[in-house]
């Protein structure tokens, strides 16, 4: 049996000191009875040892489109683990097939580079570089036959940071606006599972994304375009049973299944189905919060009463800041914590300020040191600083990254509040301020992290610096 390269992916999600998650993706094979019986095998070693350890199969499903993720266990810490991965038809299950090593895999050429990724190191204190970014669009026209691919470019600069200039990238995160699936809100938006899951087909299959994503560990959270603008302000009782659904299964296959929210069973296979889709990791100096903030929304005409989150994830993030380890504290959450908006916005976090209010004081109370909010949506991308005169100890670090690409006006200075009071504070009153430049171009973001600050710089998706690193020190 012939191994044939994914037709998406692999992915490298999830990578621990000990453990790491590849995700890749098969074919579809009509037959009379449904599809014929597609299996992902996968094959790694420690870069430099001659021989491969035993090979991984797992059985690609339809309901899944096709998709798998390998669990690799036991894992070195701070080491290089070359890989490759593919697929193969097979008329058996897989408790029945002959063995594995009768797989024929390509040939490799003379010193041909295998894929490769790194686990994270043991040291809780280790320097940390990640790459941050949101808002990749991708515009479908003549009936899905064209996509641009502009937004491509961004991910190539990232992999020749690597490759060329020696820059780590340890991480990347994508913070939300993965895919678009309401092209302009109203033309040809995606309903249904089969055109949510052909737009991921689509996104991720481009050259330099799946290149980067197949070697640096990458963690993914939702926002409204991977459902519709603004979910679910607009949502009505048929987008919940229709649209929503098929959204949220096409997300689960394509980003949440490789993430730490996912149990890995002792053979390395995925295990049960999740109830929620934030999800925390740690890596080196860094502990991260991946919140969901787009799925567990409540809305209500009067602000005070409306949530962002779930009292299940409050709790957990409260309790996550307040645990005493020390180590920087990174919370993912894909629309702005702050500054503000000038213009009245519900879809950000200054339209949840009970939310708001009970983790600043919660931060504040418990005196959290090294927090830093990443975020995207808003089409441009800067870093701000929140103080109180009544704690001088007392910083929150914002860094908003967006886009990586999109093809029409991006925000700009004018429209935020980046000086001044933050409203809808409860307990202590806290100042917005030290705001970069505002950077209105397509960019990502390059986040240099250890114990005693985070050094901010942007990048045009070209790859060119757009300014001087801010550095914002704990």
């Amino acid at each position: 049996m012939n191994v044939r390269e994914p037709t998406v992916g692999p992915i490298v999600g999830y990578t621990s000191s000990r453990e790491a998650r590849i995700w890749l993706r098969g074919m579809h094979e009509r037959t009379q009875d449904g599809y014929r019986r597609c299996f992902g095998v996968l094959r790694w070693r420690r870069r430099g040892d001659a021989k491969f350890g035993p090979t991984s199969v797992v059985k690609l499903a339809p309901h899944f489109d096709f998709t798998g993720v390998f669990g690799l266990l036991k894992l070195q810490a701070d080491t290089e683990y070359e890989y490759q991965a593919g697929w193969f038809f097979a008329d058996a299950e897989l408790e029945s097939l002959e063995a594995v090593s009768e797989l024929q895999w390509p040939a490799l050429r003379p010193n041909q580079i295998l894929p490769s990724f790194r686990t994270a190191p043991a040291d809780a204190s280790a320097p940390r570089s990640y790459a941050v970014g949101s808002c990749r669009y991708l515009l479908r026209l003549f009936g899905g036959t064209i996509f641009d691919d502009r937004g491509d470019k961004a991910f190539r600069s990232i992999s020749r940071q690597i490759d060329e200039k020696g820059m780590p990238v340890h991480a990347l995160l994508m913070v939300g606006d993965q895919i678009y699936a309401d092209d302009l809100n109203v033309v040809s938006p995606d309903t249904t599972i089969d055109q949510y899951l052909d737009r991921y087909r689509v996104v991720f299959a481009q050259e330099n994304l799946r290149r980067l994503m197949g070697r640096v560990p990458t963690y993914m959270v939702l926002d409204d375009h991977e459902i519709e603008d603004n979910w679910p302000l607009k949502a009505d009782d048929k987008d919940w049973v229709t649209r929503y659904p098929a959204a949220i299964h096409a997300y689960q296959i394509y980003q949440a299944s490789h993430s730490p929210l996912m149990r890995i069973t002792k053979d390395g296979r995925l295990d049960g189905t999740p109830d929620r889709f934030w999800y925390t990791f740690e890596d080196g100096c860094c502990e991260v919060f991946v919140m969901d903030c787009r799925t567990e929304r409540i809305w209500s005409d009067e602000p005070r009463q409306r949530r962002m989150v779930t009292q299940t994830q409050m709790k957990a993030l409260l309790a996550w800041l307040a645990d005493g380890s020390k180590r920087v504290k990174l919370v993912v959450t894909s629309v702005p914590f702050f500054p503000d908006l000038k213009s009245d916005s519900d879809d950000k976090w200054g339209a949840y300020p009970t939310d708001r209010a009970q983790i600043l004081d919660h931060i504040f109370t418990n005196k959290v040191r090294r927090v830093v909010f990443l975020s995207g949506d808003v089409h441009c991308s800067f870093s701000a600083e929140l103080t109180t005169p009544a704690d001088p100890a007392f910083k929150v670090i914002s860094v908003v990254s967006s886009s990586f690409f999109w093809p029409y006006p991006h925000m700009d200075e004018g429209d935020f509040q980046l000086k001044g009071e933050l409203t809808g504070t409860t307990q202590v009153q806290y100042r917005v301020g030290g705001a970069s430049k505002i950077h209105s171009t397509d960019n990502f973001c390059r986040l240099d992290v250890d114990l005693t600050g985070v050094r901010v710089t942007f990048y045009e998706r070209k790859g060119d610096r757009l300014a001087p690193t801010t550095v914002r020190a704990f």
